[in-house]
This record gives structure tokens, C-alpha cells and sequence, in this order.
């Protein structure tokens, strides 16, 4: 009795001692997990902070007195730039270490703001059907980059490299633009050919916007000439092909709305609006 009551008690410290050791291994283990998750979100914390954002003037402020039948139209639109610029500062968090020193001038500040100048202008039509259409809002258009929040300067300026030179299809759209490069050159459906008669009072308006579908694709073929080797493998698509989309939408759009003040308005025009890279 005497001798075995020692062996009990050794076992019991062997026991007590193993259950020590199991505690004290999972404390380490959710100690460790705690600092990796904590480590994890200083980590997003930091990738975010590094993405700086996007500074646009504001439209509404500059805008007349609206009448009341484009108060729709124009509230709608200023939601828009709204929505704009919301969705380029989710790029630049996203595109963080991603291109060279022009990234984010040529994949989003650019692109950005060719849809404000479609999305202003949209306002100042609207505006311009009922009362004297408002001029110069057009100067509201360019973005700059709050860098530390300083506005980082010349970023919202537009690119002052030449367009290359675009060429023209029978319709007056264009199938493609500048020199031959390693990315390859953009080609878009031609509009003109799928409009119906143009009146008399709207050519002049067509025109001026199956000019300005030729001038997107010379600007998408010059950036994409700019950017060969930048970003990742979607990079042609998300920084070129889809802000150009966003722009032929719009001016296709222009170019139904000025048809149909004076006879039907065409539809499913918006089916051209898309763009392939061909290399």
C-alpha cells in the first residue's frame, strides 16, 4: 500500500503535467494565429492606404437652373460621375505596384476622364433641349490624384502624346488605328453602316460623333502602343478595351438620341459599342 501509492502519485504528475502541455501548446497556436490575422490586416491596411484617390471637380454647382423636364435625366447623370469615380478609385486600390511612373494617368485618370466629358456633355444636352445649353463644363472633366492628400500635380491632365492616326472605313467608323506594335491594334464595329437615313437636322450632329468613335480608337491604339508590357494579364482589357466600350456607348447613344428628334430612334445600336484586340 505504502509502495504503490508513490507510482499513483508519479502518474498523476505525468497526467497533470501532459495537460500543461497541451494548454500552453494551444495558446501558442492561437497566439500565433491572432498575430498572422493581425499581421494580415495591417497588410490590407497598408495595400489600401497606398492607393491614393481620385479628386474630380464638381458638376452640379456649375450647372444653370434646370428645367424641370431634364431634372431626370440630369440627376441621373451626375449619379453617374458619381459612380465613375467611385469605381476608379476601386482600380487604383486594386492596380497598387502594378505598370511604370504613367500607369495610373493612362489606365485611370485617362480613361476616367473621357467618361465624364461623354457624361457632362450628356448633362449640358439635356439641359440645352429646353433653355440655353450651358458651355464650358467641359473644364470640370479632368481628375488629379490626392497623393498624402495633396492633389498630385498634372496628374488629371489629358495625355499630350499624338493620336495615331486612325483609319477610316467606308461607314466612317474606324477599324483600327496606328503603327503595328507588339500589342497588336483594336478593332471595333463599324456604326455608320448600321444607321438608318440620317435627317438633314441630325448629320451634322452624326457626323461630328462618327468622328469622334474614329478618335477613341486612335486614343485606345496610342495608349495600348504606351503600355506593352504593363499591368497583368488583364490589364488590355480593363485599362483599354473597357473604357473604350464606355465611351462608344455613349456616343453611339448620342447618335441614336440625335436621329430619333426627327424620325425613329434606331435601336440595338448599343451591340456595336464593344471592341476586340486583334493581334
Amino acid at each position: 500500500m505504502s509502495r504503490a501509492l508513490p507510482k499513483y502519485n508519479k502518474r498523476r504528475v505525468v497526467m497533470i503535467g501532459g495537460a500543461s502541455a497541451v494548454v500552453l501548446s494551444a495558446a501558442v497556436i492561437a497566439g500565433s494565429a491572432l498575430a498572422g490575422e493581425s499581421h494580415d490586416t495591417a497588410q490590407n491596411a497598408t495595400t489600401k492606404a497606398a492607393a491614393n484617390t481620385v479628386n474630380c471637380p464638381a458638376v452640379a454647382p456649375s450647372l444653370p437652373a434646370v428645367p424641370a423636364s431634364a431634372k431626370a435625366e440630369v440627376d441621373r447623370n451626375l449619379a453617374l460621375l458619381n459612380t465613375q469615380i467611385a469605381e476608379a478609385n476601386k482600380r487604383l486600390v486594386d492596380t497598387v505596384g502594378q505598370g511604370g511612373p504613367n500607369f495610373v494617368q493612362n489606365a485611370i485618370l485617362g480613361p476616367l476622364k473621357d467618361k465624364r466629358v461623354s457624361t457632362i456633355d450628356r448633362i449640358a444636352i439635356s439641359i440645352g433641349r429646353t433653355t440655353a445649353k450651358p458651355t464650358g463644363l467641359d473644364a470640370l472633366a479632368a481628375c488629379t490624384l490626392n497623393t498624402a492628400g495633396a492633389a498630385a500635380s498634372g496628374a488629371g491632365a489629358a495625355s499630350t502624346a499624338p493620336s495615331a492616326p486612325a483609319t477610316a472605313q467606308a461607314g466612317g467608323d474606324a477599324a483600327g488605328a496606328g503603327a503595328a506594335t507588339a500589342a497588336g491594334t483594336i478593332t471595333c464595329p463599324d456604326v455608320a453602316s448600321q444607321l438608318p437615313a440620317v435627317p438633314a437636322s441630325a448629320k451634322a450632329e452624326v457626323d461630328r460623333n462618327l468622328a469622334l468613335l474614329n478618335t477613341q480608337i486612335a486614343e485606345a491604339n496610342t495608349r495600348l502602343a504606351k503600355t506593352v508590357g504593363q499591368g497583368g494579364p488583364n490589364f488590355v482589357q480593363n485599362a483599354i478595351l473597357g473604357p473604350l466600350k464606355d465611351k462608344r456607348v455613349s456616343t453611339i447613344d448620342r447618335i441614336a438620341i440625335s436621329i430619333g428628334r426627327t424620325t425613329a430612334k434606331p435601336t440595338g445600336l448599343d451591340t456595336l459599342a464593344a471592341c476586340t484586340l486583334t493581334k
